[in-house]
Order: structure tokens, then C-alpha cells, then sequence
């Protein structure tokens, strides 16, 4: 499978109901993983969106979340780049260039859902996320 890039909403604790919005605009399937189903014990935070992907019938891909806990929202920058597939040597090509004179925010390593992830802002303060899918997981 090639790489893909997409856009990455970010919410702060409305990304379901974005995301069942945009759904109503361009059709689609949407699949939403809490952060609850994800191992977050905290109640208060469960039922918030961890990772939500619509797929079109038109062939877009949408990506959105609620900002994690502990992380700051800012209104207006609430858009980051999604770098994601399974050819790992190819996204790991990425990550690298686009850390170099940037800020890593989370390093890309090993996640609980079984994919390598990381997260860095660019040397020209755009946001991006680099997801590699792990075996028998689809990106």
C-alpha cells in the first residue's frame, strides 16, 4: 500500500459530534476509537475521541480527534498534516526530514494500538503526524 496524507481535525471534546456531521455531509463510513477503549481509566475523559477516521464514497479521508488530556488547545490551529501507511523504511524517510530543525512532540515509536506513531512540528510550524500500521492493523 502506498503512503497516504490527510488532514487531522483537532476538538476540544466535540470530535463525535464533528465528525457524525461531516458524515452527514459527504456520506461515508465512520469508524471512532474512545480513549476509554484505549486503556484511559479516568471517566470523565473515556467517551472522548482518541482517533476517528470517515471514509467517502467520494474517496476522502478525514481524520479527527478530541485533544488528549494534559494537551493545550488552541483554537484556530486546529488542523495538522496525517502522514500514514505500512511502508515503514518510506514514513520513517519522513519523520526524519521533516524533525530535522523541528520540535518533536511525541517521538515516533510503538503505540498501544499496535502502530508506530509520532508527532513533530516542522521548522516552519506545521503540525504532522506519522503513523506506520502495524502488522494486521489498517492505517
Amino acid at each position: 500500500m502506498a503512503s497516504k496524507l490527510n488532514p487531522y481535525l483537532s476538538f476540544k471534546d466535540t470530535a463525535r459530534d464533528a465528525m457524525e456531521f461531516y458524515q452527514s455531509v459527504f456520506g461515508g463510513e465512520l469508524f471512532v476509537s474512545t480513549f476509554g477503549e484505549m486503556g484511559d481509566p479516568d471517566a470523565a475523559e473515556a467517551g472522548l475521541v482518541m482517533h476517528s477516521s470517515l471514509q467517502t464514497p467520494s474517496g476522502y479521508t478525514l481524520f479527527a480527534s478530541d485533544t488528549p488530556p494534559g494537551m493545550e488547545f488552541t483554537p484556530g490551529s486546529q488542523i495538522t498534516v496525517s502522514l500514514s501507511g505500512d511502508d515503514g523504511d518510506e514514513l520513517r524517510g519522513y519523520w526524519e526530514r521533516l524533525s530535522a530543525d523541528g520540535a518533536v512532540r511525541m517521538p515516533l515509536e510503538r503505540q498501544v494500538w499496535g502502530d508506530e506513531f509520532g508527532m513533530v512540528t516542522d521548522r516552519f510550524g506545521i503540525e504532522w503526524m506519522v503513523n506506520i500500521a502495524g502488522e494486521g492493523t489498517p492505517s
